[in-house]
């Protein structure tokens, strides 16, 4: 499949390495590592180019800087039972569309904006081409579709077969199904069968896929997004608490952000109020915060988790 299909007016940089099949996933593999990570200042500089003046080199930097990001992303759905270069070929449509629309100023790395671009591509590639899903398929079965794999191996839920009971409820309980649909798409994922890592990837048996997988490590883009995203997450918390008393952020922080929470017994004796009266200046705290984080992210959701 060639990487330009489907671009919705995009075309790929011409820079980027062909990916005509399994055949030659192993070299481009290897030429995909040559291009180098961008430095913040560099990538900002390029996007800006790109943004303001249509520069189609500066744009094919910033697809061919994270590529190695779109590998590591399709890797992550090769259970499905497609070919990787297809998946590969799918995230980096995606990739090309989430530079078309980034937006530099806003303060994000790429490898934050882009990876849903690039995981939405991939996943509707899935949804497209695997017959058990159609089009009309509610949200939470999509969400099913997705997870049940990463679920059942965090359950050890592997065995052949159906679910166990007790498996089944945990799976249906935590995505919000219920159990006949978790036991039904186990089902008929398990016809789709999965491929062997082990299985080679030419007919002369010359090498298996396990061999050519990326590096589980996290890449450096993949890095810096996350300790990006999580301080801007933090720094947005920071100047949302300033919406709250003294008394408000005290409980919410002994509630919500300490690491051994305290009681509603303990703070109620600190302030001298009832266990309700806390939990209400909890809860209105709480939704305060809530909306400062909103209105400080711009809607973007950015909200940090706080069960």
């Amino acid at each position: 499949m060639a990487v330009a299909k489907r671009t919705s007016g995009a075309r790929a940089p011409a820079t980027i390495p062909a990916l005509g099949g399994e055949q030659s996933l192993n070299r481009y593999m290897s030429e995909i590592r040559r291009f180098p990570i961008l430095a913040p200042e560099e990538e900002y500089m390029l996007a800006k180019r790109f943004q303001e003046h249509g520069d189609t080199e500066a744009a094919s930097k910033l697809v061919t800087s994270h590529l190695r990001l779109v590998a590591k992303i399709a890797m992550g759905y090769r259970g499905y039972g497609l070919p990787t270069s297809e998946l590969i070929s799918e995230g980096n449509i995606g990739l090309m569309q989430g530079v078309k629309k980034f937006e530099p100023e806003r303060g994000f790395r790429l490898a934050t904006y882009a990876m849903w671009w690039i995981r939405a591509s991939i996943q509707e590639y899935i949804l497209r081409s695997w017959s058990l899903v159609k089009m009309g398929t509610t949200a939470a079965q999509k969400k099913l579709f997705f997870n049940l794999r990463r679920m059942k191996s965090r359950l050890d839920a592997f065995e052949d077969g159906d679910l166990r009971p007790e498996h089944v409820a945990k799976i249906a309980h935590d995505l919000g199904v219920t159990a006949e649909e978790v036991t039904s798409m186990n089902r008929r994922m398990s016809m789709g069968g999965d491929s062997s890592l082990n299985a080679p990837m030419r007919e002369d048996g010359d090498g298996s896929w396990q061999d050519w997988l990326v590096d589980n490590g996290p890449l450096q883009d993949e890095l810096l997004a996350e300790d990006e995203e999580k301080g801007q997450r933090h720094a947005l918390l920071t100047e949302a608490m300033d919406d709250l008393n003294d008394r408000e952020k005290h409980i919410l922080a002994e509630r919500r952000l300490a690491d051994d929470p305290k009681t509603l017994e303990e703070l109620s004796q600190v302030y001298g109020v009832s266990r309700e009266r806390v939990r209400q200046i909890e809860v209105r705290a709480f939704d305060k915060l809530q909306k400062a984080m909103l209105r400080l992210a711009g809607g973007k959701g950015l909200l940090p988790a706080m069960a």
